[in-house]
C-alpha cells in the first residue's frame, strides 16, 4: 500500500458538492480515504476570475502506481465534467481539479507527472489543507 496526498479544487458550479463527489470517486477508484481536510475558500491563483475556489486535501491509501494514479485522477476529473486542464497554456475556471501532491517519499520527474507537486509550497491553498491532514 502507498500513501498519497491529493489536492482538490473547484470554483464553478456547486463547489462543495463537487469536492464531495470527487472524494467519493477517489474512495471508489483509488483507495481508502484516510483523512480529509477542512474546506478552504480561496481566491484564484495564476489567473483572474470572480469565482473563488473551494480547496481541500485528502490522504489516500492506494495500490495504484504513480502513472495509474495520474490516469485515474484525470478520468475522475473528466467524469465530473472537466474538459481541459488549461486554455492556451493558462489556468482558468474549473469544476474540479485533482493534483497529486505526494506519493510516499517518491520523486518523479516526467514531462506530464511531477511528484512532489512542484508548485505546492508556493500555494497556501495547497499547504494549509495538506498540513492539516499530514502526519
Amino acid at each position: 500500500m502507498h500513501t498519497v496526498y491529493l489536492g482538490l479544487g473547484s470554483n464553478i458550479g456547486n463547489r462543495k458538492r463537487m469536492i464531495r463527489d470527487a472524494v467519493a470517486d477517489i474512495g471508489l477508484r483509488i483507495g481508502e480515504v484516510k483523512r480529509l481536510s477542512s474546506y478552504y475558500e480561496t481566491k484564484p491563483w495564476g489567473f483572474e476570475s470572480p469565482n473563488d475556489f473551494i480547496n481541500a486535501a485528502v490522504c489516500v491509501e492506494t495500490e495504484l502506481a504513480p502513472r495509474q494514479l495520474l490516469e485515474t485522477t484525470q478520468q475522475i476529473e473528466k467524469d465530473l465534467g472537466r474538459v481541459e486542464k488549461t486554455k492556451d497554456g493558462a489556468y482558468h475556471d474549473r469544476v474540479i481539479d485533482i493534483d497529486i501532491l505526494l506519493y510516499d517519499d517518491l520523486c518523479v520527474d516526467e514531462p506530464d507527472l511531477k511528484i512532489p507537486h512542484p508548485l505546492m509550497t508556493e500555494r497556501d491553498f495547497v499547504m494549509k489543507p495538506l498540513n492539516e491532514i499530514r502526519r
